[in-house]
């Protein structure tokens, strides 16, 4: 498996394009109570913009694209609500996967999914089977994933794996038990609809990652909005705990910043 700096032990690579994007795609509800729509409406106009965000992320050079699609903490929505939204994931899955491979996208799915049922867990491997070896952007749907959940299922992991040392795990030793043990930390994050957290998304992988809160309600965001957040971006001094002259002389030294592609 590919290694990846830490953003806390290292400096890691960065350019005027983020390597990896992270999203809580928020706001479908008060985007259908607006229209006088039924929340399920949008949910489902989510779904497609999740189509069309994915597939500008891929057209910008993107490598990674991590969405919020459940956290551990909807459960505790209305039970016809919850029941909308694994219905909502299970038919993507179902119907996404194939043009997802043709676009050689390769889907990841993190979190603890066994509650859905075993059809969405059957559902959700096949698909990854199927875009495993796919060279082009990474889509990660997290569905029933909490940051807190995270942690501590790699630190079960890691002790199972090996028993605690007299002097403590290393972050090196927990990093690879992660759910996104595959992904360079996110180099940007968005949050639509207007809140100003992260709720319990990517604890670990956000130490460092520029935080960007629009209040464009999700089923509104779209490729220009997406170009907004990123302009945004570009405009802002990564550290990365040094200081603004070590990062000029980093530049010079680099010949600029690199763009990813």
């Amino acid at each position: 498996m590919k290694s990846f700096s830490s953003s806390t032990r290292g400096i890691p690579a960065t350019g005027d394009i983020p390597g990896h994007i992270a999203v809580i795609m928020d706001g479908n509800g008060r985007w259908a109570k607006q229209r006088y729509l039924p929340r399920v409406a949008g949910h489902k106009q989510g779904v497609e913009v999740v189509r069309r965000i994915t597939r500008a992320c891929g057209e910008r050079g993107i490598g990674y694209l991590t969405l919020f699609a459940f956290s551990s903490e909807n459960w505790r929505r209305p039970a016809e609500e919850v029941s909308t939204l694994r219905q909502l994931f299970m038919a993507a899955l179902e119907q996404e996967a194939e043009r997802l491979h043709q676009n050689k996208v390769r889907l990841k799915v993190i979190g603890d999914i066994v509650p859905f049922g075993p059809r969405v867990v059957e559902l959700a491997r096949r698909a990854e089977d199927l875009t495993a070896a796919n060279s082009g952007l990474t889509l990660t749907i997290a569905a029933n994933y909490g940051g807190r959940w995270d942690l501590m299922q790699a630190l079960a992991r890691l002790v199972r794996a090996r028993p605690i040392p007299a002097s403590g795990y290393t972050e090196d030793e927990l990093t690879p038990h992660l759910a996104l043990n595959y992904a360079p930390e996110p180099d940007l994050f968005i949050r639509t609809g207007g809140e100003q957290r992260i709720s319990n998304f990517l604890l670990w992988q956000l130490a460092y990652t520029e935080l960007y809160f629009t209040p464009t309600l999700w089923p509104d965001f779209d490729a220009e909005q997406l170009d907004a957040a990123i302009l945004w971006y570009q405009q802002r001094e990564r550290r990365f705990g040094r200081t603004s002259e070590q990062v000029e002389k980093a530049k010079r030294e680099s010949g600029g910043r690199r763009r990813i592609a």
